[in-house]
């Protein structure tokens, strides 16, 4: 359980770091991996929509460069809405470098309050076999 409070808390203070001035809806999202490292980022807008990024975009990019790992916790959490899910290219961007067992916890302001897996969230996405000839 420590683990997964320091996942929320660690979203949260991404979300504390979102640049959301034009949709004015800060979100911040956190990986854990199974050795314990958490990595986490915020969404990122810029005025021509939709060049901007998603928190779980940040958060994976951090990831990748931090050297990745076995995903095996998700947390998204939201200033503005309880039980926020990623969006649908979160969703697949999510199912790419997670398992489909990984578990994605949606969040309130006293924490986490619900947890799906990535696959019970994004039950058919994409998948790299599909673009083999």
């Amino acid at each position: 359980m420590a683990d997964l409070d320091a996942l929320y808390a660690a979203a949260r203070a991404a979300m504390a770091k979102s640049h959301s001035p034009y949709s004015e809806f800060p979100v911040g999202a956190a990986i854990l991996t199974a050795d314990g490292t958490i990595y986490s980022g915020a969404n990122i807008e810029v005025i021509s929509y939709p060049e901007g990024w998603c928190a779980e975009t940040t958060a994976l990019a951090h990831f990748v460069m931090g050297g990745g790992g076995v995903i095996t916790d998700i947390c998204v959490t939201a200033e503005r809405k309880a039980l926020c899910t990623p969006c649908g290219g979160c969703r697949q961007r999510l199912a790419e470098f997670a398992p489909p067992e990984a578990r994605i916890h949606l969040t309130d302001a006293n924490g986490i309050a619900e947890t799906v897996t990535v696959r019970e969230l994004f039950p058919r996405g994409f998948e790299a076999e599909a673009l083999s000839t």
